[in-house]
């Protein structure tokens, strides 16, 4: 008797919004990732990439966290500056860090172990397998967009995370009336975010005139002050998600 072939592995059917270069981590990193990861990583199944989600392997939120909370997911989260922040500063809050860089997801962790956060969870994933595949429908409360990568060769701008095939996908994890904030600081990804936000008809704007005011939720980081000091005006959005 012969063994059931294998169901055939998906691979993207479009570039990823990010490029994971090769990088050491310092011994500290190694050792958070040792020590802290089986606290605040959440352990996925892969698809075809390493950093993929396999369909159909969804989280029970309140499983992972311990309790109903509302949640809030950050794409992009960096070095964790941030969503550590946030997470310290409203406990009641949940919140889940997405990002593919080890390095940023261990230096999440130390700080969040020295604060004390215990509502921190962090996914070392591509956002929107994530939003897609391990997040139940309508379970987030809000998904931040803060400072991604803004590809600004136009041979790259193809490899933007905000492009139309994406609010339908934050649409999908989002509950109803949740929040989808954004912030950049190129004018024209700033420019290309409100015109496909604007066309997207599971979202409304949450702000009016031109930009939506800064999010004061947002510490102020020295990526957001680096933007600044060159020059660069930092541009705030928020949409709202409508219909079920």
């Amino acid at each position: 008797m012969t063994d059931a072939p294998e169901t055939p592995r998906r691979f993207r059917d479009r570039p990823v919004s990010f490029v994971r270069r090769s990088g050491r981590m310092s011994e500290a990193q190694e050792r958070a990732w040792s020590e802290l990861s089986p606290r605040f990583v959440i352990e996925v199944q892969r698809d075809a990439a390493s950093t993929s989600i396999l369909p159909g392997t969804q989280i029970d939120p309140a499983a992972v966290w311990g309790r109903e909370a509302p949640l809030v997911v950050e794409i992009g989260s960096g070095q964790g500056h941030a969503i550590v922040h946030a997470a310290t500063t409203t406990p009641d809050t949940d919140f889940l860090a997405i990002e593919v860089f080890r390095a940023g997801l261990a230096r999440t962790m130390l700080d969040a172990d020295k604060a004390g956060a215990t509502n921190l969870r962090l996914v070392e994933a591509n956002a929107p397998e994530v939003l897609q595949h391990l997040l139940p429908p309508a379970s987030a409360d809000e998904v931040w967009v803060f400072f991604p990568d803004p590809w600004h060769k136009k041979k790259h701008t193809k490899r933007r995370l905000v492009a139309p095939e994406f609010p339908p996908i934050a649409a999908a994890a989002l509950k109803p009336g949740g929040l989808l904030r954004l912030a950049t600081d190129w004018e024209d990804y700033a420019l290309q975010m409100r015109e496909v936000m604007d066309a997207a008809d599971a979202f409304e704007r949450a702000f009016e005139g031109e930009w939506a005011p800064r999010f004061d939720g947002r510490v102020l980081t020295a990526f957001e002050r680096k933007g600044q000091r060159v020059g660069r005006d930092i541009r705030d959005l928020t949409y709202r998600r409508v219909g079920a």
